[in-house]
């Protein structure tokens, strides 16, 4: 029996503005299934989204969302999640969104390891505002704001995240659905920050920009680039950096979740505890 999507999702919104092929769609009924794999209530669900394509994320899932403003999907989830350590909270940003003006947000979700998942739409472009060079477009590429070949290096956000104290780090392509659920399902079961990079495309603003005139151009593309960690970790290491790893890239149990930390300043406010030292950091509550 196909399942039913409509169970979890405003269908008076449909169909949906994203362009015919894109991925958006493709990580939205992923993750809708990974949702429904845990079990997880919509009553208990707050999805996060920000501007750009992804911003309609948070329109089209049924459950608790907020639309918000540019870069700023971690720092409203964070206020949700402590206000509720209880619920899930999900934040779904583009690459442009959760690593330019968002960077540093990102950055900071990252280190103090609060347990939401954010999901990066990593297209490689801004794709809502007509093809701005964003910080993930390859070298060479044509963008609108840089017509004669992208000249900024690329960023790489996993190991952004990685490097920054997110307890969970995981990339997937839209190529590969399945997968992409199972990492989506490892990753909101995960306490603490998870960030699930997924590769998606832009055949409209990237690909036919780009010599890639279709959409399963462009995915061709992204399966070219792309490869599962276990094989990529093969690699000589000069060759790994023509290569993006997929799969669970980074996944901590040992850290010290930010909204158990929160709780123990709040048990010392109000006398049910001693001051807090450096050892309580150093174990699980």
């Amino acid at each position: 029996m196909a399942f039913n999507y409509d169970e979890y999702l405003r269908t008076n919104k449909m169909p949906t503005l994203w362009c015919w092929g894109c991925g958006d769609g493709v990580i939205l009924k992923a993750f809708i299934r990974a949702i429904d794999k845990l079990g997880i209530s919509k009553d208990d669900l707050c999805v996060v989204s920000g501007i750009g394509c992804s911003g309609r994320f948070s329109s089209y899932i049924d459950a608790n969302t907020i639309h918000t403003t540019h870069g700023r999907t971690v720092a409203f989830a964070t206020g949700v999640k402590l206000a509720n350590p209880d619920k899930t909270v999900v934040c779904v940003a583009g690459d442009g969104d959760a690593l330019a003006i968002g960077g540093n947000h990102t950055i900071h979700g990252c280190r103090r390891d609060i347990d939401i998942t954010l999901i990066v739409i990593q297209n490689f472009i801004y794709g809502l505002t007509n093809s701005q060079t964003s910080p993930t477009t390859p070298r060479g590429f044509w963008t609108v704001s840089q017509k004669v070949g992208n000249i900024d290096p690329t960023f790489d956000g996993c190991k952004l995240a990685e490097a920054a104290g997110a307890s969970f780090v995981a990339r997937e392509n839209v190529t590969s659905p399945k997968k992409l659920e199972k990492v989506l399902v490892e990753a909101l079961k995960h306490k603490g920050f998870s960030y699930v990079e997924a590769v998606s495309n832009c055949h409209i603003n990237l690909g036919r920009k780009n010599k890639m005139a279709s959409a399963m151009e462009n995915l061709d593309w992204i399966d070219s680039i792309t490869m599962p960690k276990k094989k990529w970790d093969a690699l000589p290491e000069e060759e790994k950096m023509n290569y993006l790893p997929t799969g669970i890239l980074k996944q901590d149990k040992d850290n010290l979740e930010y909204c158990e930390a929160y709780q123990m300043v709040k048990d010392a406010h109000q006398g049910k505890r001693g001051k807090i030292t450096q050892d309580d950091f150093k174990k699980k509550i």
